[in-house]
């Protein structure tokens, strides 16, 4: 990706963006503090030592800390039993202390990862993921959202202002990005495509999209000509793939610098849906946390 590319007005800064979340995040924190005696907790359950997920934990927990909120992580090993997992989720739910509980995938093979999901106190369930959480964003209801899909869009919302009206095509339909993320657009009134692998000529729906979300974990899949003139375009995947000397780059779903060249806005990657997840898993503790304390939250 060449820097004048990274640097120009098509670029929707994720970055940039969620760093001032975080910071508007702390702010809030510290009124619940001050003028409430709360302070908002999460909970990260790892199982196992998976490397990148340890990453991740490591991150969620000093951002966790940065905005002011209280870290419980939870270390099991990779031999742990679906009954201790249960176990452990279950006291989660009965702690005062923790207002959002993750349990980060992926889990052991002799673990079932949807019963520990649907194990989580939904008000507790900060990545979005329970059955109710799901069944109330399909109706219209006050649940928790996933991160990333909610990232996505506080991306879109500050980029193109009011979405009503707007063709979106989602390209991918996991539980955890495509779905959610057609019913979030679905609810602010876009007309939704949700595309995937069984589509006839993706390619050609991609290109009448005015907002393509790419969720499909295939590297540079979505080429330039996929792309309408003026689209805007949100690139969700992190792809690792060979580079120079040896060491891996990241990419994403879409092939940028031909995208760049057609869209009105993109964002990159590294740099843009990324850093918004775990901002926005820090946004849902918060929701979760004032929730639960029927207290509203100032905007």
């Amino acid at each position: 990706m060449t820097e004048s590319k990274r640097s120009n007005s098509k670029i929707i800064d994720g970055k940039g963006f969620a760093e001032s979340l975080r910071q508007r995040i702390a702010q809030q924190v510290a009124r619940l503090k001050q003028q409430h005696a709360l302070t908002p907790g999460l909970a990260v359950v790892l199982v196992g030592e998976d490397p990148a997920s340890q990453v991740y934990v490591r991150n969620k927990g000093k951002q966790t800390e940065e905005a002011g909120m209280n870290s419980f992580e939870h270390r099991l090993s990779k031999e742990t039993s679906q009954y201790d997992l249960l176990e452990l989720v279950h006291r989660l739910n009965k702690d005062p202390a923790v207002h959002g509980i993750l349990v980060q995938l992926p889990l052991p093979k002799q673990i079932d990862p949807q019963a520990v999901i649907n194990a989580i106190d939904p008000e507790k369930d900060v990545d979005g993921f329970h059955i109710v959480n799901a069944g109330r964003l399909a109706t219209g209801g006050l649940g928790m959202v996933p991160c990333t899909p909610l990232g996505c869009l506080m991306l879109l919302k500050d980029r193109l202002g009011d979405l009503s009206g707007k063709h979106a095509v989602v390209l991918g339909r996991s539980n955890i990005v495509g779905k959610p993320m057609g019913l979030l657009l679905l609810n602010e009134n876009c007309t939704v495509t949700i595309a995937h692998s069984r589509t006839r000529d993706v390619a050609e729906e991609c290109r009448r999209a005015d907002i393509l979300v790419a969720a499909v974990g295939r590297p540079e899949m979505v080429r330039g000509d996929w792309i309408g003139d003026g689209a805007t375009v949100i690139d969700v995947g992190i792809n690792r793939v060979p580079g120079a000397n040896g060491k891996a780059r990241l990419v994403g779903d879409v092939a940028f610098d031909e995208a760049a060249e057609r869209a009105a806005g993109i964002t990159p990657v590294p740099g843009g849906v990324g850093p918004m997840t775990i901002a926005c898993l820090l946004q849902n503790t918060l929701t979760a946390a004032a929730r639960q304390h029927g207290i509203e939250l100032s905007q």
